[in-house]
């Protein structure tokens, strides 16, 4: 004891000096930002929903290999054809080995499309599609390439596409007008060539989020109206559909895929779970023990959140219209509170609602140094970030998709993908997951597609119970799950076919 006293009575003590760390060599304020100009904005003509929705342009794009626009370029695939834009072709080998890793993870689809390629029920489908570009989603363009459709592809997020997996669609022939840290013009300049091109008109629409429906009922209602179905998976989209069908705008059918039960159940919930860890450590690396967490919003998306925070050893909270969801919470062990109560001690705010300004300037405003806030829903709405995009203060990009938004007393706000969806933006998500999801697409598709023009009325439809289940038992084999099968008695006494549906439409899983 003596010694250690020795040795650090000898160890020098001097006065700490503060330093203004400086975590970029050039602050730039936002308004200073250099923005392309010369492009005619076709945003104009679009919808007001659309523009307040996830697609708007980011300040400035993270584009580390080539500052060229993909619009610039002249690009050729092996095939001879230029009806596309990547940001490089090149890529496609590359794009070719994440897609076949993609599909050992996605057997229940590729299933699907072994059992059914062979009837080929998408023979003359023209299906436009607006969604994540990933190696996963690949797979689902391929598969409905493979089942006889003709497919045109762009996407739903600025900051989600995987470059090399749109080079490697672009190669082999499906046109693709995608690239990672797209401006807004380029987003809705991107739709109009899937949409408006010479000797080719789509008869499906897939979205996600509903800007290409929007699009192409604003700027092209004649084609709208040629429509033979739209498939939507996100909230956001949905809402915008029932809009439409509520005003007595909606002249075609339309198949709400994310209040499917194998999307809410296992997209939201279950990929969520995993994700939000996965997006927040690659960005910040933060340690989420002890932290003083905010989620709000306690559906799908939010239970998957906390559960993954709470096993961390977070300190969760949450905030909720809803008295049903807010009780859930409750009884999961969360507290439910106000955001304004609590937003000057909280770490990390999370929102995962689809509203829009969950989280105000006046909330920003009250923060506290460091607080890392994020969004989790697929609209871009639910933080202001409008609001922070002012003159007093300051924007430094630290890295890849994360901010810090400095005010003027040197408080920082860590801002992850500019309030845009986190784990597509700034990770991955488990593949088997989005099998799911994709299986439930393509299904919903051949459905609508296929259907007697009576079955489907202009209106807003949820996916079949036959087919969620259908789903389900395809992705079951990956467990060695083995299903009991009911007896002829067990299925009378329940009133039920012994090869399902198992469940009413109004039981809630």
């Amino acid at each position: 004891m003596g010694e250690l006293s020795s040795v650090l009575s000898a160890v020098p003590t001097h006065k700490p000096v503060k330093k203004q760390i400086q975590f970029v060599e050039d602050k730039q304020e936002f308004s200073k930002f250099p923005t392309k100009t010369g492009r005619r904005s076709l945003s104009r003509s679009i919808s007001q929903s659309s523009t307040d929705s996830y697609s708007s342009a980011a300040s400035y794009t993270d584009s580390s290999d080539d500052e060229t626009s993909p619009r610039d370029k002249k690009q050729v695939n092996s095939r001879g054809s230029t009806d596309f834009c990547v940001k490089n072709i090149k890529q496609a080998e590359f794009g070719r080995r994440e897609i076949e890793i993609a599909v050992q993870d996605m057997s229940a689809l590729i299933s699907l499309r072994k059992r059914a390629q062979g009837e080929k029920p998408l023979a003359g489908a023209k299906i436009v599609g607006c969604t994540h570009i990933t190696a996963q989603t690949a797979v689902l363009i391929e598969t409905l390439v493979s089942l006889g459709a003709q497919c045109r592809w762009t996407a739903c997020n600025i900051y989600s596409t995987q470059n090399e997996v749109a080079a490697a669609l672009s190669e082999r022939g499906v046109p693709v007008f995608a690239w990672k840290g797209e401006s807004e013009d380029d987003f809705w300049w991107c739709i109009d060539q899937c949409v408006n091109t010479e000797g080719w008109q789509p008869n499906m629409i897939l979205d996600d989020g509903g800007d290409l429906t929007h699009w192409v009922y604003k700027k092209y209602p004649n084609v709208f109206k040629k429509i033979r179905g739209i498939v939507e998976e996100s909230v956001t989209g949905v809402h915008r559909l029932y809009q439409l069908s509520k005003a007595g705008k909606l002249c075609v059918p339309a198949m709400n895929v994310n209040d499917s039960v194998t999307k809410q159940k296992f997209d939201n919930l279950y990929c969520c779970r995993e994700s939000i860890l996965d997006g927040l450590k690659r960005t910040t690396d933060v340690m989420f023990g002890g932290k003083q967490v905010v989620v709000c919003g306690y559906g799908e998306v939010g239970k998957g959140c906390c559960a993954a925070l709470k096993a961390l050893g977070s300190v969760v909270c949450i905030t909720e219209i809803d008295p049903i969801c807010a009780l859930q919470g409750c009884m999961d062990g969360f507290r439910v509170v106000k955001l304004s109560e609590v937003v000057r001690q909280v770490d990390v705010i999370i929102t995962c609602t689809g509203n829009k300004n969950v989280v105000t300037r006046e909330q920003l405003d009250r923060m506290k140094n460091g607080c890392i806030v994020c969004n989790m829903g697929h609209s871009n709405t639910e933080i202001d970030v409008a609001s922070m995009r002012t003159p007093e203060l300051t924007w430094e990009r630290v890295r890849s998709q994360v901010d810090h938004v400095i005010w003027p007393d040197g408080k920082r706000v860590i801002l992850l993908a500019e309030g845009r969806l986190l784990n597509l933006s700034c990770s991955t998500v488990p593949t088997f997951v989005l099998s799911i999801t994709a299986t439930t697409q393509a299904l919903a598709l051949i459905e609508l597609y296929n259907a007697p023009e009576s079955r489907y009325k202009q209106d807003v439809y949820l996916l079949p119970k036959k087919m969620d289940e259908y789903v389900a038992s395809l992705h079951l084999a990956t467990f060695d799950a083995h299903l009991t099968e009911l007896s002829d008695e067990q299925a009378k006494y329940l009133g039920l076919n012994k090869n399902g549906p198992f469940k009413p439409n109004y039981y809630r899983y």
